[in-house]
């Protein structure tokens, strides 16, 4: 066996052994591997080879993504976090609605939960609270329009 098999065995088993710990996107596991000292060349090849056999899905890994954290999660922060796991946007768009179909999100629901955790319904903020209230819940994705709509139906001002 020549010094480039035996490496590409070795990197193939890496893989192997990372996914047998949680479940990874194609970037995950190929940053892994480099980060690990592999070449990028190794790296790609080891990839391709678990994602023929099915071990590394990335349209299942958003699905899954999505349907643990769709009650706790703005729509828009499970966005961006897959997205910087090398997941396209169409992917996790198709993901997204697969998703919804079964579990029915409401994120005003979820905003309201939020806010409920740090105020009362009927508090009195002055400017600085409310600055920092706006801007831990737009920091986890919501949208300024829910933000202010539930601020007021809970008569927070």
């Amino acid at each position: 066996m020549t010094d480039m098999e035996q490496q590409q065995k070795e990197v193939r088993k890496k893989a192997l052994k990372l996914l047998e710990h949680m479940d990874r996107t194609e970037k995950g596991l190929y940053d892994r591997l480099l980060r690990a000292g592999f070449s990028e060349a190794l790296a790609a090849d080891a990839v391709a080879y678990v994602k023929d056999y099915g071990y590394v899905n990335d349209a299942r890994y958003a699905t899954n993504y999505i349907m643990y954290r769709i009650h706790d999660k703005s729509r828009q922060k499970i966005f961006q976090e897959l997205q910087q796991k090398g997941i396209d946007r169409q992917m996790i768009q198709s993901a997204w609605d697969e998703a919804a179909e079964l579990e029915m999100p409401d994120e005003r629901k979820l905003l309201r939960q939020m806010v409920e955790k740090k105020y009362a319904p009927g508090s009195s903020l002055d400017e600085k609270e409310m600055r920092r209230l706006y801007g831990y819940l737009a920091r986890r994705g919501f949208r300024s329009g829910d933000i202010f709509s539930v601020l007021e139906e809970m008569d927070i001002s």
